[in-house]
């Protein structure tokens, strides 16, 4: 993928992470690229310690999800690992779980896009719990998440975000060398497609981005 078409703004502002990735409730999202499982996690730091949190992974694949290994992003309390033999068992299990209302945010990693009549499922499965989580008096928060690989490319998502390590590079007014990603909004219904370079600072409570601006 390339970046030659966007460029740092003459006066970059630094945004809070919190503030890039406000995802619609009730919905399907998707998450995709080589660093899409840590931006899962930053997805999942929206929510408070100990939200319930469905990540549901295939069983076959040779590399395992440790909840303490989130800890530099996320509090791994209330996370609920699931493993399943096949696509369409992960996929069940995604849907009863958004419409159950009983988990905030339940996220599924695919080998492919997913086509659009199982994300419809999605979509109805996550807006059903998240009428009945507000029935509850839980929270307003019910959404899925997709993680597939690449550029992703699943049809009928609410948004699609991209996410990349990039080489670690001085912030402005710091000397330091720090982790940096390159974050971009591929897709979303309401908003334009965006790019933001998002560094992580010893001693900063959140992660920043800092948006870039088409040429």
């Amino acid at each position: 993928m390339s970046f030659q078409s966007v460029t740092l703004s003459e006066t970059p502002a630094m945004q809070p992470l919190a503030q890039i990735l406000r995802l619609a409730p009730g919905r399907t999202h998707e998450l995709c690229g080589p660093a899409r499982q840590v931006l899962a996690a930053w997805v999942m730091a929206q929510h408070p310690a100990g939200t319930p949190v469905i990540w549901i992974r295939p069983s076959w694949k040779g590399n395992r999800l440790h909840p303490q290994a989130l800890c530099d992003w996320t509090s791994p309390e209330g996370l609920i690992i699931v493993e399943t033999a096949r696509e369409s068992e992960a996929l069940g299990c995604a849907e009863e779980a958004l419409r159950s209302g009983a988990v905030a945010l339940v996220m599924v990693e695919l080998g492919s896009p997913l086509a659009l009549t199982p994300l419809r499922r999605l979509h109805l499965a996550a807006q059903t719990g998240l009428e009945r989580r507000r029935v509850q008096a839980r929270d307003s928060t019910v959404m899925g998440l997709i993680l597939t690989p690449e550029n992703g490319g699943s049809a009928g998502v609410e948004s699609r975000w991209h996410l990349a390590p990039c080489p670690a590079s001085p912030r402005p007014g710091d000397t330091g060398f720090h982790p940096a990603w390159v974050l971009q909004r591929l897709r979303a219904r309401t908003l334009p497609p965006a790019t933001w370079t998002v560094h992580k600072t010893p001693g900063q409570a959140a992660l920043h981005g800092i948006m870039h601006k088409a040429q």
